[in-house]
Parts: C-alpha cells; structure tokens; sequence
C-alpha cells in the first residue's frame, strides 16, 4: 500500500490505512428481485451481500464514523482469491461499505480512485486509505 500511495503527489505523512478481510463481494451478482411485504416487487441484496456489509462493519474501525463530507480520493489494493472477480464490481462494494459505516456521506465524493488488484488465493482483503480534498465546513446556523 506504501508504494502505492508515495505514486502520489499528495502523499503526506498521516495517511491511515485500514485493512478488512474477506473476500469482496460483487455488488452487481449479488441483488435478487424480492417482495417487499406489501405484493411489490423490488431489487433486494442477497443474504451473501450483507454478510459482507456485516462482516466489513465489524472489522471498520479507523474509518468508520468520520462521515467524509467533502471529495475525496480513494486509495485500494483488493486481494481476491481468484482473478475471476472483477476490480469494478469490487469497488462498488468496497464504496457502498464505506457509506454503510458512515466513514462517508455519499459515494458520489469520491473524485477519484487509485485501484490495483492482486491475487492471494489464502488472505482475500482489501486495504484502503481515503484521502480528503478539502473538508467542507458544516455550521450550525
């Protein structure tokens, strides 16, 4: 993650890494339609996916509640057990997770990402670090 991160003009002392394992799951393999109670319809995450959101909230410790509300860079390296799994899908996971622990307002800060994906067949994780563009100010007027 170090050589990863000094690739980058704003690298600076600070920079917390954080480290959850398990394999990610796909976020775009892992929504079934189900019924909502009422007779509807509706796209529903599968039992798989929120294992994975559980088990990512359970392990979240450094960033989780720092609720980022500003742009912001995402700095990840995904350890999959199998080349199969597509960087992609995995950052979409990796995002949502993020905004499920409130380590982010919203997704759609993220300004930009700095991905890599390795193979480890035996210690599937992710390592991440978020980096914040400039923090916004919340006032309350």
């Amino acid at each position: 993650m170090k050589h990863l991160l000094g690739a980058f003009p704003h690298n600076r002392a600070g920079v917390v890494t954080e480290t959850i394992y398990g394999q990610v799951v796909s976020k775009a393999n892992n929504y079934q339609v189900g019924n909502d109670g009422r007779g509807k319809r509706r796209i529903v995450k599968t039992e798989r996916l929120k294992a994975y959101e559980r088990a990512f909230a359970r392990q979240c410790k450094l960033y989780r509640d720092k609720n980022i509300n500003g742009r912001f860079t995402l700095f990840v390296v995904v350890y999959e057990s199998s080349f199969r799994y597509d960087l992609d899908n995995a950052l979409k996971t990796i995002l949502d997770c993020l905004q499920y622990v409130h380590a982010i307002k919203d997704d759609n800060l993220c300004a930009m990402i700095v991905a890599k994906k390795v193979l480890d067949r035996s210690c599937p994780r992710v390592v991440f670090a978020i980096v914040e563009h400039e923090p916004k100010l919340e006032f309350g007027l």
